[in-house]
């Protein structure tokens, strides 16, 4: 139930705050006072569109803010689900700030707008003039149906299961292509896989290759210099080793008579040992280096190979071609599993259309069962509202395949006429039959559905005089189980509320101002007369006023 409304800066309105009550809640005014602002706030607060055009002051925030008692409703799954704190009174706030920033919350959480509008229609349904309409609509004939029917869960359901299906079947779709693709380039693909295989590349590999083809191209030129070392360094003529030693053992000499000769005697000795050392090391490459031309020609082949690959697949080392001899080889074998892929996934497919399939025949099942209950329940509403030959049908149609609610097409079928079949509603209802139609299908949803709070926007268009008398009737016994806010220009219909508010503008230095107040006792008299009679009232106006009060 919504229990107080708040509204600061918003179209007229500077700052108001409304206290509905339980049962019938009457909001009259003159037209264009502001009874639809009123919706325009409640509608920010269901998740619609703000508009920073609506903001009075442009400089400041609007904000609309709705208490609403949630005790007994069943939604506390719903905000833990949303990890919202949940308690008897909910508060939800809209702010909208002058920059055209749109802000949410409940219970002083911020939430998403999704959150929002997920929540807020749990709790409040707000029928306006436009809705009519919708009566011709087919998605919001099946959403009566499934609202008496009382198959929300049943609906998730499905609409979960019908949702997993469809995103098998893009997978399959997907692998389908792939797999028609892949097959194309099967045959290439292994081609280049087993060319990269067969060469059997290993890392560092071409560095090597590269190092040795060197040393192998210049064989002959390495074994000629360092032969020429090795003797320069060790021969048994004047060679560095023999020069060494020589002056070694003349400084050893005079290490006696000089202290400045042992030093450079030790130096010459470490310089001996190294050059010794060297000299060996340069005669075993000597002796090793070969002319291989054989070998030479093995490296070749090998790098010329290893060149062509790379440049095949525009890669610059053997790291790479690795790499992609890896990536080819997943291909390779993604082709040749796709079939075992297919068929998991059409597997899967199956399995799933099958639970999809059963929860759709469970739904039209429980669909099928509330018809009779909506038809009856609408002719019997039409008759009390006047239409004393209403005739109404759900006619029901399957779908050949799954559709996102199912596989039910439903129309409602009406007739105002003895005698005529029923037909599309948009081809032989009119506009008074229209309100008329909606009122008896809203009224039914509300007493078969959970929704506290129901908003009428002049759901009266095109009736008056006995029929409008009886339609305050059924909205007023509506009041009696659940909170309704209806917006009216009828008396019969305003007369019937238990709590009456009145909307004005008024004229303030700062400009125009939408206000709304609660009508005592005397004053729903004044208000009532004066929408029998205009502004200028009558005894007879007065009188009839008490007397539809009293009724």
């Amino acid at each position: 139930m919504l229990q107080s409304l708040i509204i600061e800066n918003y179209a007229l309105i500077d700052k108001l705050e409304i206290n509905f009550k339980h049962g019938l809640n009457i909001v009259t005014g003159e037209t264009g006072a502001g009874k639809s602002i009123l919706l325009g706030a409640i509608g920010l607060l269901l998740g619609q569109r703000a508009d920073v055009v609506a903001l009075k002051d442009k400089e400041r925030s609007c904000v609309v803010e709705g208490i609403f008692v949630v005790a007994n409703q069943d939604l506390e799954p719903l905000f833990e689900a949303n990890d919202i704190d949940f308690g008897s009174v909910a508060t939800i706030r809209r702010v909208v700030s002058p920059s055209g920033k749109s802000r949410a919350f409940i219970n002083d959480q911020p939430v998403t707008l999704s959150v929002l509008k997920e929540i807020s229609e749990n709790l409040v349904d707000i029928h306006s003039q436009h809705q009519n309409m919708l009566l011709q609509n087919a998605a919001f004939q099946l959403k009566v149906v499934d609202s008496v029917a009382d198959s929300k869960k049943l609906l998730d359901g499905y609409k979960d299961a019908f949702a997993k299906l469809k995103r098998t079947e893009r997978r399959l779709a997907e692998l389908e292509e792939q797999a028609r693709l892949s097959q194309k380039d099967v045959d290439y693909f292994t081609h280049l896989f087993n060319e990269l295989k067969t060469a059997n590349l290993r890392e560092g590999e071409q560095a090597e290759l590269e190092n040795e083809q060197q040393q192998l191209t210049h064989a002959e030129e390495i074994k000629l210099t360092f032969t020429r070392v090795a003797a320069l360094l060790s021969s048994e003529e004047a060679c560095a080793t023999k020069m060494l030693r020589e002056a070694s053992a003349m400084l050893e000499k005079m290490g006696g008579i000089f202290t400045k000769a042992e030093p450079l005697t030790d130096r010459l000795q470490s310089s001996l040992i190294e050059v010794r050392d060297v000299a060996r090391e340069v005669e075993a490459i000597a002796e090793s280096t070969e002319v291989n031309v054989e070998r030479l020609s093995e490296v070749n082949e090998r790098l010329d190979l290893i060149y062509a690959l790379q440049k095949k697949h525009k890669v610059s080392s053997v790291e790479e071609l690795m790499a992609m001899c890896e990536q080819l080889g997943q291909k390779v074998s993604l082709v040749e599993n796709m079939d075992e892929q297919l068929a998991a996934v059409r597997k899967e497919r199956n399995i799933l259309h099958g639970e999809a399939e059963t929860l759709a025949q469970q739904l039209s099942k429980a669909r099928r069962k509330v018809f009779p209950d909506i038809e009856e329940h609408v002719v019997n509403m039409l008759k009390e509202l006047g239409i004393s030959s209403a005739a109404m049908l759900v006619e029901h149609t399957t779908l050949p395949e799954l559709a996102a609610t199912g596989k039910d097409d439903i129309r409602f079928l009406f007739s105002a006429n003895k005698g005529m079949q029923p037909q599309d509603i948009a081809r032989v209802a009119s506009g008074g039959e229209i309100s008329r139609l909606m009122l008896s299908l809203k009224s039914l949803v509300a007493w078969t559905g959970s929704l506290p709070t129901i908003i009428f926007d002049e759901i009266d268009t095109g009736v008056s005089g006995e029929v409008a008398d009886r339609m305050g009737q059924i909205i007023s016994s509506l009041g009696k189980s659940i909170q309704v806010v209806n917006i009216t220009h009828l008396p019969q219909i305003a007369s019937k509320g238990q709590t009456h508010f009145f909307v004005y503008k008024e004229e303030t230095n700062a400009g125009t101002i939408t206000g709304i107040r609660q009508l005592t006792d005397s004053e729903r008299v004044t208000e009532i007369a004066k929408m029998l009679s205009g502004q200028s009232l009558s005894e007879a106006a007065i009188k009839n006023a008490r007397e539809l009060l009293r009724s």
